[in-house]
């Protein structure tokens, strides 16, 4: 018999001894994670899970987010290009082998492999050298001015233990293979992978040979997550008291749980950009009624698909007020925003109506859209309301919505005319955007999320020269004007930046985060 998740979780709580149960954090969100390979597929649900278990050299402070030691106990500029990382003594693996420089170069360079996803944050790292076994020199191609914030999205594995179960290449999110490193993990942080039952709960104890121990306020021993769907099943759960906290409570149910005793709501501006991408490089879309031409090559009929969307409209009804409508791709958070280049193309359906037909399309045509479905915010909502919205100016979206761990890949094989994507920034820097959208596709994680492979030669120029320039005042410069081109091109069509309401039982003292991430290290849960 297969219990429904919520019951496991009970089931695992009765089982624990009462003075775990003190300090056990139970909770919930709508998607499960793909994958337990750190380097298979870089979303948001992966990073926020692994970085309890897998730690990274540099971390953000939590309320300051200015970079700050983790595994590294020190770091220095030695050149332009040389970056000298110091290891923090006395690290040890969950398993109690010691952290050595040797795990660190190993973990630096899997990021950068050909099935791994994280080559973005492994940009401009030329090769990693070993000075000692505490020691390592990180060398970059051409001065990296944002190395060290990439480094917090970089997380250390042991080499032994990937060497010895066959995984020292990271797992291939678009193909079905499962290496040892998919379903089990092996790292230095507070917690333990206990067991991942996909799609049902995930339970994770503390690690016995944390460095952190009684060095941070936190005193969560066991963690159990449990994924549930259903908005109206995770409110449930929070009301009940079956679990201690959402992350991602419905908009509707935001309102009844602000009221209930015992409960809270914390909300923040997330650093996360929901957009529309579009495929620029098929010669036919597929599934399109246009033939032999692709539509959205023409930034006429992108422009139009544009203004036909009442961004406020959405907001309001869709989003309930938590939302942040904008022109850029990248959140008001991150260095390189500015006013100026976050001014949207206004909501015009009588203007999207000329553009169409002025590319030919004087009575629209059929398109694919694909959606998420329990990853953002009232995604499917949201992308039915678009649909809506571009049938009054004759574009017939043929919606189809996906659970997270099959629309991901989905979309990552380039198989989506036009799909919903959110764009979170780990680096706080708006390179990380320009880099992974905008820049044409290409090595070293240049457009490995421009899945619709737009491609501008000029923009490709400007990106290059954000990536080596070193003086700030200069480089915001060159990111403004690569903003307001991307402005002008609509390579992707920017909606809002989230605003995330995070919903607990009064007993969770947890620290609301711009990049919808918890810090375990500061997690507590009072005794009931």
């Amino acid at each position: 018999m297969r219990l429904h998740p919520l019951l496991l979780t009970a089931a695992i709580a009765a089982a624990l001894p009462l003075a775990a149960q003190a300090s056990t954090f139970r909770f919930a969100r709508a998607s499960d994670v793909s994958s337990w390979d750190v380097h298979a597929q870089n979303v948001g649900v992966n990073n926020a899970l692994h970085s309890a278990v897998y730690e990274t050299l540099v971390e953000y402070n939590s309320k300051t987010f200015k970079p700050e030691p983790q595994l590294a106990a020190e770091w220095k500029r030695v050149s332009p290009t040389q970056l000298r990382v110091t290891l923090r003594q006395g690290v040890k693996f969950s398993d109690g082998s010691p952290l050595t420089a040797e795990d660190v170069k190993f973990s630096l360079e899997r990021a950068k492999a050909k099935t791994s996803n994280y080559a973005v944050y492994a940009q401009g790292i030329d090769r990693v050298e070993v000075v000692d076994a505490k020691t390592v020199d990180i060398f970059s191609d051409v001065p990296n001015p944002v190395l060290v914030n990439q480094l917090t999205e970089l997380r250390i594995m042991s080499k032994p233990w990937a060497e010895k179960n066959n995984a020292t290449a990271p797992k291939d999110i678009k193909a079905s293979d499962e290496p040892y490193t998919h379903r089990n993990a092996l790292g230095t942080g507070p917690f333990v992978l206990k067991s991942w039952s996909p799609d049902q709960r995930i339970v994770l104890s503390a690690n016995p040979h944390w460095w952190g121990k009684g060095k941070f306020p936190g005193n969560v021993t066991d963690i159990v997550y449990t994924p549930i769907k259903s908005d109206a099943t995770r409110t449930a759960a929070l009301l009940s008291g079956e679990v201690d906290f959402i992350i991602d409570p419905s908009l509707q149910d935001v309102g009844r749980i602000r009221q209930a005793p015992g409960l809270k709501v914390l909300d923040g501006a997330e650093n996360r950009t929901i957009f529309l991408g579009m495929d620029q490089f098929r010669e036919e879309l597929v599934g399109s009624s246009v033939k032999g031409k692709n539509p959205l090559k023409d930034v006429r009929v992108r422009k139009a698909l544009y203004q036909a969307i009442d961004i406020n409209a959405i907001q309001r009804v869709v989003l309930r007020g938590l939302a942040q409508p904008t022109g850029a791709l990248v959140a008001r958070q991150v260095n390189g925003w500015t006013q100026k280049a976050d001014a949207r193309w206004p909501y015009d359906a009588e203007a999207a109506r000329k553009l169409l037909a002025e590319a030919g399309y004087p009575q629209g045509f059929e398109v694919d859209f694909a959606c998420s479905a329990g990853r953002y915010i009232n995604d499917e909502a949201l992308c039915q309301a678009i649909t809506a919205q571009w049938a009054k100016v004759g574009i017939k979206a043929k919606l189809r919505t996906l659970p997270f761990v099959t629309y991901f890949p989905m979309i990552q094989r380039n198989e989506a005319s036009i799909y919903l994507l959110g764009w979170g920034v780990p680096t706080f820097d708006a390179f990380y955007t320009l880099q992974s959208l905008v820049r044409s596709p290409g090595a070293g994680g240049d457009g490995n999320f421009n899945l619709g492979r737009f491609s501008d030669p000029q923009q490709d120029a400007l990106i290059e020269r954000i990536k080596k320039e070193t003086d700030a005042a200069t480089r915001n410069g060159l990111i403004e004007q690569a903003l307001l081109k991307d402005h002008a091109l609509i390579s992707h069509i920017p909606l809002y930046n989230q605003i995330i309401p995070w919903a607990a039982t009064q007993k969770v003292d947890i620290i609301h985060r711009a990049d919808n991430r918890i810090d375990w290290r500061a997690l507590r849960v009072t005794p009931p």
